[in-house]
């Protein structure tokens, strides 16, 4: 069977155009490890049909599937700021996709998780457990230093010395499967500030992936990715950021009383952020403002109408990143009016995006989501004329007096050797040389812990994996991965602060404040195949990977084991 198969297909090729090539070399591989029935959901696309749906400038084609799907990835997006806000967005933006698609009000990430495993859990449909993305950041305990999870020294980066690559994202992401479905024709972009958000959106099939160098203001990239679009050269040589940054200034872009719920004190003086070639951190704090999302969003626009996204006869995918978290390099801890401001400006650059693609592929042919991540969850001391109840937690400290403690015990060593984002990290080498039981040191660190000043609880890694620890332990094991987690995992009262960061961006803003904060992250799913919904209830965000997939018919991530969500067909 396989020999007579392989010939049909091999003595046709010739004949073929290159995307029927591509599909029949896959079926013959399909074929020769036993998947004879498989049968490429892509081989019969028709590129044009006689009845197609056009775009608003005439484009004379429909597929069997969209010709271009869209991820705006947001993050900070809080579902109650965008309700909040509504009057005061245009009808092509945010309120265009309630109204006319699927509104999830609630995705729930589980456990607190930053911007980059959010991320990685909305496009690989796993926990960071299985897919190898805890945080942005992790502890080396070689080293004693904490490194981005992405770090890939074996590459090389294009306008920036940091060198990153997908390879410690263990799984496939929806990116990929965008790919693979059309045996590498379609193309797969995606530009945010953050690097490693950038890269996990392109995945590790993706044609390119570029984020904003902090350092230089250059649009960067890794070697891993072998695209350059023209969008992004022009704006590396031509019209750089550096040139235009002096002129580039945040102010509200409504009078003060027309944004709701201000107290009468917050409309009296209009907030300003400039970024002046005196500032050394000026390209770090234009990331994280409402003119960065701009630029972010003008690319996208670019890449639309340079690349011909959607206009290939195959399916294109563009993955954009932005931010909405309270911005934390101004002067006042309240940050209120600028949210809401960033909010407004982002809400016009989702409705060019939506131009955008009516003038290129259609909305016809098209998939847009709109996906929120938490943000940081920490924030600015409050003002002492509040009095309210604060502290500060030392790492250092707790982790000198733990030592001493376990010195008191078992003799002399060093058995503490780090701590990093709420973990405390053994030396297991030591411990395993003084012949002790690791279980039985983790323990009883857990219990000295607890009792110090500032710490609420303290739980093993063995309580977090055998799900006894927290208040929702079956989450909090899902988000811990194994071989980037601690020994010992404490819990910080609110209201205190983290003395010791490492953290360069919080040593320019202000010590990171614990703060519980119940956020809900949204999201919005615009397609011409789905009727319009809201989802009130919570929703895992293991479910989203697989739910876009399937409005894609493609199949799903390799590692996403929840089923996907199941909408009305529009009519």
């Amino acid at each position: 069977m396989y020999n007579s198969q392989q010939k049909r297909l091999m003595s046709s090729r010739k004949n073929h155009p290159i995307s029927t090539r591509l599909a029949s070399v896959l079926v013959v591989s399909l074929v020769s490890i036993g998947i004879g029935a498989f049968t490429p959901v892509f081989a019969s696309r028709p590129v044009a049909a006689p009845n197609a749906k056009k775009g608003a400038e005439g484009n004379n084609y429909t597929l069997t599937r969209p010709a271009l799907v869209v991820g705006i990835f947001v993050e900070g997006l809080d579902a109650d700021y965008v309700n909040l806000l509504r009057d005061n967005f245009t009808k092509n933006g945010f309120n265009r996709f309630i109204t006319d698609g699927v509104t999830i009000e609630d995705v729930n990430y589980g456990t607190d998780l930053d911007a980059t495993a959010a991320t990685a859990m909305l496009m690989t449909g796993a926990a960071p457990s299985v897919n190898g993305v805890p945080a942005a950041r992790a502890w080396d305990t070689e080293t004693k230093s904490d490194y981005p999870i992405l770090l890939d020294q074996a590459k090389i980066g294009n306008f920036t010395d940091e060198t990153f690559s997908p390879s410690s994202l263990r799984v496939s992401t929806i990116s990929d499967e965008v790919r693979i479905a059309d045996g590498g024709i379609g193309l797969v972009h995606s530009v945010a500030p953050d690097a490693q958000i950038a890269i996990i959106l392109a995945g590790h099939a993706g044609n390119s992936g570029f984020w904003l160098n902090e350092f230089n203001g250059k649009w960067s990239t890794s070697t891993y990715y072998r695209d350059v679009p023209a969008a992004i050269a022009k704006r590396n040589y031509g019209i750089t950021l550096s040139s235009r940054l002096d002129t580039i200034s945040w102010t509200p872009s409504l009078p003060l009383e027309l944004y709701p719920d201000l107290p009468d004190y917050k409309k009296q003086f209009p907030f300003r952020h400039n970024f002046p070639a005196k500032n050394p951190n000026r390209f770090r704090a234009f990331k994280a403002s409402a003119p960065g999302n701009h630029e972010v969003a003008e690319i996208g626009v670019d890449y639309i109408s340079s690349l011909n996204l959607g206009g290939r006869g195959v399916t294109d995918m563009l993955n954009l990143g932005f931010n909405v978290s309270p911005y934390p390099y101004g002067r006042d801890t309240d940050t209120r009016v600028e949210t809401m401001d960033a909010y407004i400006r982002l809400d016009s650059d989702i409705a060019n995006i939506v131009q955008a693609i009516e003038k290129g592929p259609g909305m016809a042919n098209s998939v847009i989501f709109i996906a929120g991540t938490p943000g940081p969850s920490g924030s600015k001391r409050e003002d002492e004329r509040w009095n309210i109840p604060a502290g500060q937690f030392s790492p250092k400290r707790a982790m000198s007096l733990l030592n001493i403690y376990l010195i008191a015990i078992h003799g002399n060593g060093e058995y503490v050797s780090g701590y990093y984002d709420g973990y405390f990290f053994l030396n297991r080498k030591q411990i395993k040389e003084n012949g002790l039981d690791e279980r039985t040191i983790r323990r009883e660190s857990a219990e000295f812990l607890t009792r110090m000043s500032g710490v609420t609880a303290a739980y093993t890694i063995d309580d977090i994996l055998e799900r006894r620890a927290g208040e929702d332990a079956h989450a909090l094991q899902r988000n811990t991965s194994i071989d980037h987690a601690g020994d010992v995992m404490i819990v910080v009262n609110p209201g205190w602060e983290i003395a010791d960061s490492s953290s360069e961006s919080v040593a320019e803003t202000q010590l990171p404040v614990i703060r519980n904060v119940a956020t809900t992250s949204p999201v919005y799913i615009l397609a011409p195949t789905v009727a319009p919904a809201k989802i009130e209830s919570p929703v895992d965000a293991r479910v989203i990977a697989p739910t876009v997939t399937r409005i894609l018919r493609i199949r799903s991530p390799n590692a996403a084991s929840l089923p996907p969500l199941r909408f009305q067909k529009s009519k």
